[in-house]
C-alpha cells in the first residue's frame, strides 16, 4: 500500500509541475506566453512554495489513510492532523470563491480592499478561513474514526463547488480586459483542480484497500 501511495503521489506531482502550472499561465497571460516565461515561473520561489504546499497535504493524506500498520497512533492526534491539512485546503477554496465572487462583480477594485502588506493580505485571505475551518472540522470530526474519509469528501465538493463559481468569473474578467483579475481566477481554477486531484488520491486507495481485505477475509474453500 505504501508503494501505491509513491505511485499516486508521484503522478499528482507530475500533473501539477507538467500540466498545471504551465495551465495556470496560460489563463493568466493576455498573449500566449514564451519560453522565458515558462521559465520565469519555474524559477520563482513562489512557484514552489504553491506546490510544496498541495504535495504535502497529498502526502498527509495518504499516509493518515494508507498506514495502518502503526496500531498505537491516537485518534486525537489523527483528527487534529486530519482537521488542520483539510481545513488548509478548504480556506484556499474559501478564498477563491470569495475573490472571485468579488472580481467578477468589480474587477480590479475589489483587490484595492486587501491590505496593502503582502504578509497581512495572505493573512486575511488565507490565514483566518484556515484557522476557522480547523475549529471546525476538529470539533466535527473528534468522534470519528475515520476523518480522512470526511476530509476527501469535503474537498471534492468544495473543488467542485469553487471551480463553478471561478470559471464564469474568469471569463468575466477575460472580457472585461482587467489587469490583475486574470491572474487571481487562473490561480482559483489550478489550485481548485489541484485540490480535486488531491481528493482522488486517497479515495483510490481507501477502495483498493477495502478489496484486498475483503480477499483477505475470503477463506479457500477445501
Amino acid at each position: 500500500m505504501r508503494k501505491w501511495g509513491l505511485v499516486v503521489t508521484l503522478f499528482f506531482i507530475i500533473i501539477v509541475l507538467a500540466l498545471l502550472l504551465p495551465a495556470a499561465l496560460l489563463l493568466a497571460s493576455s498573449s500566449t506566453p514564451t519560453a522565458a516565461d515558462f521559465s520565469g515561473l519555474y524559477r520563482a520561489s513562489g512557484t514552489w512554495i504553491c506546490v510544496g504546499v498541495v504535495i504535502l497535504g497529498q502526502v498527509v493524506l495518504l499516509r493518515l489513510k494508507v498506514d495502518t500498520t502503526q496500531k498505537r497512533l491516537k485518534p486525537r492526534t489523527r483528527v487534529l492532523v486530519s482537521a488542520v491539512t483539510a481545513a488548509l485546503f478548504v480556506a484556499i477554496l474559501t478564498a477563491n470563491v470569495v475573490l472571485a465572487l468579488g472580481l467578477g462583480v468589480r474587477g480590479d477594485r475589489f483587490l484595492d480592499l486587501l491590505p496593502d502588506s503582502a504578509l497581512w493580505s495572505t493573512a486575511i485571505t488565507f490565514g483566518i478561513p484556515w484557522l476557522i475551518w480547523t475549529v471546525l472540522f476538529y470539533r466535527f470530526w473528534r468522534d470519528f474514526d475515520d476523518p480522512v474519509t470526511r476530509a476527501v469528501a469535503w474537498l471534492f465538493r468544495g473543488s467542485v463547488l469553487e471551480l463553478l463559481i471561478a470559471v464564469p468569473a474568469h471569463i468575466i474578467v477575460r472580457r472585461r480586459h482587467d489587469c490583475s483579475a486574470p491572474v487571481v481566477t487562473s490561480f482559483g481554477i489550478t489550485s481548485g483542480i489541484a485540490i480535486m486531484l488531491i481528493s482522488f488520491g486517497p479515495s483510490v486507495l481507501l477502495l483498493y484497500k477495502k478489496r484486498m481485505e475483503k480477499y483477505g477475509r475470503t477463506s479457500p474453500e477445501g
